[in-house]
């Protein structure tokens, strides 16, 4: 659904030395910039930007939001979590379960040098979901794998026959 998400700093130079370590740590790094202005952070291409505000006022949190990032293991939102806290981040969920948001759901909330509300996230699929999952490709397999019934010309030759007798009356 989205393409991209930005969120406004006062300093994106300042802000990129917060922002280099901490997504790192989630595997994503720095895309693209537009210094002093913008840089944009994602695998391949600008998912997430860091920007001064298009209007030229100073930035300001949105309250209630927040951007919430994947992450492809435990360990990675532990180490997010420690990034942002060492580079001058604050804490605003320490890492873990969060049973609320579903059983496989592990995360830690942190807020930027600017008090943007940032999230790492790992959503595990259940075994059971594996289980269902991997059923299906099987299934469709077995199906692929019997042979298609061919019409002969017996057949062909009484379908056509019969037809044209329906036309008849």
């Amino acid at each position: 659904m989205l393409h991209h998400v930005s969120v406004g700093v006062r300093d994106v130079e300042r802000a990129a030395k917060f922002y280099d370590p901490v997504l790192a740590a989630l595997g994503y790094k720095r895309v693209m910039e537009f210094m002093p202005f913008a840089i944009g952070y994602g695998t391949d291409h600008p998912e997430f930007w860091v920007q001064l505000p298009h209007d030229q006022n100073p930035s300001s949190v949105g309250n209630g939001v927040h951007v919430g990032f994947s992450a492809r293991s435990k360990e990675a939102v532990n180490k997010f979590h420690a990034a942002a806290l060492a580079h001058g981040g604050s804490n605003n969920g320490e890492p873990g379960p969060r049973p609320d948001y579903g059983p496989a759901y592990y995360g830690a909330f942190i807020y930027d040098l600017d008090g943007n509300k940032l999230e790492a996230t790992l959503h595990a699929p259940a075994p059971a979901a594996k289980a269902k999952a991997s059923a299906k490709p099987k299934a469709k397999a077995k199906a692929a794998k019997k042979p298609a019934k061919k019409a002969t010309k017996k057949k062909t030759a009484k379908k056509k026959a019969g037809k044209r007798k329906a036309k008849r009356r």
